[in-house]
């Protein structure tokens, strides 16, 4: 019996958070969508997205986030956010964590959700990752984000990895691009977004949910033949923090 109740709690978690991903979207939609019609209104769409939407969904889940910093990001400057990937709440929390407007760099398949998919299209750097010409197609397109003041973000694990991983190994989509640019990278550990919300559908619940922002990796001096270099040594701090 407690464990049929127990399923049925993580059910109504699971609802609950659909109904706050999708209920701030519709009230604000026309507010949303005027701020998409133009890539020079999108610090705007920014705005309301981190301040309405992922606070909303975040607090509403009774996630309560704390985030320390090693390194505080400039306002006005552009950078490559990097971060382990375990749940749909990343996404949100990366948000609360960067001041700094920003757009995600993610795979096509998310245009799919209903209503999210309908703004993610619009704001987003979409990449199909079987295609070559679509990931080619992501430099050009980071390339006139970037000389906008706008930072990039990059999960490079390429996906949620399986649940006996604790970090998969890194793409070098972000690194290549923070080295072509000449930006930063700015390493972030999620502590806790699997264990309050994972992608195993019983599970989850109400909680802190920690992130650390690390030391920034700087890119000036850097040629395209150090990606590997850079990418092992910020999966190594990323690593690291989770297994301790």
């Amino acid at each position: 019996m407690f464990v049929f109740l127990k399923n049925i709690g993580h059910v109504l978690y699971r609802i609950w958070f659909y109904v706050l991903v999708t209920v701030p979207i519709v009230i604000f939609f026309p507010f949303l969508l005027l701020t998409t019609l133009s890539e020079k209104t999108y610090k705007q769409f920014f705005w309301l997205a981190r301040n309405l939407w992922a606070k909303t969904i975040l607090y509403g889940m009774g996630c309560f986030p704390k985030i320390t910093r090693e390194q505080t990001m400039e306002k006005g400057k552009s950078y490559m956010l990097v971060a382990n990937h375990t749940s749909m709440l990343d996404i949100m929390f990366m948000l609360m964590v960067s001041k700094n407007p920003f757009v995600f760099v993610g795979k096509k398949e998310l245009v799919k959700i209903p209503v999210f998919g309908f703004f993610y299209k619009r704001v987003c750097i979409m990449v199909d990752r079987d295609n070559i010409r679509s990931r080619t197609g992501v430099y050009r397109r980071a390339q006139r984000r970037l000389d906008q003041g706008l930072s990039v973000c990059i999960f490079p694990e390429g996906g949620v990895p399986e649940e006996h991983i604790v970090l998969d190994q890194f793409k070098d989509g972000a690194f290549k691009m923070a080295i072509a640019h000449k930006i930063p990278v700015v390493p972030i550990t999620f502590y806790d977004n699997k264990k309050r919300f994972s992608f195993t559908f019983l599970s989850g619940g109400p909680g802190r949910i920690r992130a650390k922002v690390h030391h920034f990796f700087e890119t000036g001096i850097l040629g395209e033949e150090d990606k590997s270099t850079l990418r092992e040594e910020v999966r190594e701090v990323i690593l690291k923090e989770l297994e301790q």
